[in-house]
C-alpha cells in the first residue's frame, strides 16, 4: 500500500469516526426536558414577580414528550407561595431568544398549528380585581406552522400585529415588545383538522390587507361578543366567506379572542371542499365551537361534578382552590385579589386601565362569592345561588383569559377542551 493510499484511508476513517461520535453526542445536546432547580427557581420568581394565582396547577398541563428537541432553556417553575401547599402550582417556562424563534418552536413541537397564543403580562398581578381576574392576559392570537416555521395570526389584521410584511413571524411591534406568552393547546385536534386550520389561516392572512378594516374590523368591547346562545354563528360564516374571497355584503367586527374562536370553529370545514356551502344562507353543519363560551361564574365550585362548568371570573379562584390551603392562609390570599395597587395598575395600557375602572363595580360582589366558594363545605349552597345571579348579568363569552381558564377544570371534566403547554419567556 502506497503512503498516499494509506493517508487517504486514514483520513476517511477519521472522518467516519468523527461523524459517528457527533451522532452519538448530538442527541443529548439537543434533547431537553422541563427541569426544576432551586437557584433557577428563585431567579425566575424574581423576574416574574407575580401572585401565585396567575400561575396554573399541574393538572392544567398538556402531556409532552420527555425529550424535546430545542436549544431553548426549559424550566419547571414552582411558585414560592405554593411551597408547603398540597397543590403543585407554577409554570413551564421556555426561556427563548427571539432570533430563529419560529423555526425552533416548530421543530420542537412546542408550538403547533391550532395552538392558542395568549399575551401574558405578569406585571399586572396585584393591580386589582380586573387585572387579577384576567390572570394578566391581554391578547389572543392563533398559531400555525407553515414551511417549518411557527407563525401567528391576529386581529387587528395589520402591521402592528402581523408585522410589516404581514408574515406573522412573531416579529411585529406587539410580539417584538412582548416578554411573556402562554401556549394553550386544544385537545384532540386531528391531523386533518390541523391541516384545515392551516388552510384557513393562510387564506385569511393573504386577504388581510383587502378585508381589514372594511369587511372585518376590530371590536374593542370585550363585553359584547357576537355569540348568543341559540343564535346562528353568522359571524363565523362571514369570516369564512372573507377567507374564501367571496366578498360578502356588510361587515363584522371581532375582538382578538373572538377571531381565534371563529377560526377554530372552522376546523372541520375544509375550505377547498366547503366553499359552496358557505354561499348559502344557512350555516354549514361543519361549523362547531372548539370551546363553549364561558358564563360569568360556573357550577364547578359548588357541585364538583364531571359536567360542571367554569366561569370567566373564576380563574384565580380555581388556582387558590388547587392549593388546598388552610383558611388562615387562604382567606388573605382571596382578599388580595380585590385589593388595588396603583403602581401595578400604572403598568397597564391606558385602554386596559379604563376597562378596569368601568368593570370595578361588577367585581365588588365577587369578593363574597370568592370567599364562600373557596371555603366550600356548607357554603356551597350560598355559592350556587350567588353564581346564578352573576350569570344572569354577564353574557357568555370567550375572553382572552377563557382559554387558560378552561385548562383549570379537572382533566376528566367533559367541558375541558384545552391544555396548558408552556409559557415563553423572551430573553
Amino acid at each position: 500500500m502506497s503512503a498516499k493510499s494509506f493517508s487517504a484511508r486514514l483520513m476517511r476513517a477519521t472522518a467516519i469516526g468523527s461523524a459517528v461520535a457527533l451522532a452519538i453526542t448530538a442527541a443529548p445536546l439537543w434533547a431537553a426536558e422541563f427541569t426544576f432547580n432551586e437557584k433557577t427557581n428563585q431567579d425566575m420568581a424574581r423576574r416574574l414577580d407575580m401572585p401565585v394565582y396567575l400561575a396554573v396547577p399541574a393538572s392544567a398541563r398538556a402531556t409532552l414528550p420527555k425529550n424535546i428537541n430545542t436549544t431553548d432553556r426549559l424550566i419547571e417553575f414552582k411558585h414560592p407561595d405554593a411551597k408547603g401547599a398540597q397543590g403543585d402550582v407554577g409554570l413551564r417556562l421556555v426561556v427563548a431568544k427571539r432570533s430563529g424563534f419560529g423555526s425552533r418552536m416548530a421543530k420542537s413541537g412546542l408550538i403547533q398549528t391550532g395552538d392558542i397564543i395568549l399575551t401574558f403580562r405578569p406585571e399586572w398581578g396585584g393591580g386589582g380585581a380586573y387585572p387579577n381576574i384576567q390572570m394578566g392576559i391581554s391578547h389572543t392570537g392563533l398559531a400555525y406552522v407553515k414551511d417549518g416555521v411557527a407563525r401567528q395570526l391576529d386581529i387587528p389584521l395589520n402591521g402592528e400585529y402581523l408585522g410589516s410584511n404581514y408574515a406573522g413571524n412573531f416579529d411585529s411591534e406587539h410580539y417584538r415588545t412582548l416578554k411573556f406568552m402562554h401556549i394553550i393547546r386544544p385537545r384532540g385536534l386531528t391531523d386533518a383538522q390541523r391541516a384545515t386550520i392551516l388552510a384557513w389561516a393562510t387564506r385569511i392572512n393573504s386577504q388581510a390587507r383587502k378585508i381589514y378594516p372594511s369587511k372585518i374590523s376590530f371590536n374593542d368591547d370585550y363585553n359584547a361578543p357576537k355569540y348568543s346562545s341559540g343564535k346562528p354563528l353568522d359571524f363565523v360564516q362571514h369570516l369564512a366567506r372573507l377567507g374564501l374571497g367571496q366578498n360578502p355584503s356588510g361587515e363584522t367586527s371581532m375582538y382578538c379572542s373572538e377571531f381565534v374562536w371563529s377560526i377554530m370553529a372552522l376546523r372541520n370545514c375544509d375550505p377547498a371542499k366547503t366553499g359552496d356551502a358557505f354561499k348559502a344562507d344557512r350555516i354549514p353543519s361543519c361549523v362547531s365551537p372548539v370551546m363553549e363560551p364561558l358564563p360569568a361564574t360556573g357550577t364547578y365550585m359548588s357541585t364538583r361534578t364531571s359536567g360542571a362548568k367554569i366561569g370567566l371570573a373564576e380563574g384565580p379562584l380555581m388556582v387558590i382552590d388547587a392549593l388546598k390551603l388552610p383558611a388562615d392562609k387562604r382567606d388573605p390570599l382571596v382578599e388580595s385579589i380585590f385589593e388595588e395597587n396603583p403602581k401595578a395598575l400604572a403598568k397597564m395600557s391606558s385602554g386596559h386601565q379604563t376597562v378596569a375602572k368601568e368593570m370595578a363595580p361588577r367585581f365588588t360582589p365577587l369578593q363574597g362569592y370568592y370567599k364562600n366558594a373557596a371555603a366550600g363545605g356548607w357554603r356551597r349552597a350560598q355559592t350556587l345561588v350567588a353564581s346564578t345571579a352573576f350569570r344572569s348579568q354577564v353574557p357568555e363569552n370567550y375572553s382572552p383569559t377563557s382559554y387558560l381558564i378552561n385548562t383549570l377544570l379537572p382533566r376528566t371534566n367533559r367541558n375541558r377542551t384545552m391544555d396548558y403547554v408552556a409559557t415563553v419567556m423572551f430573553e
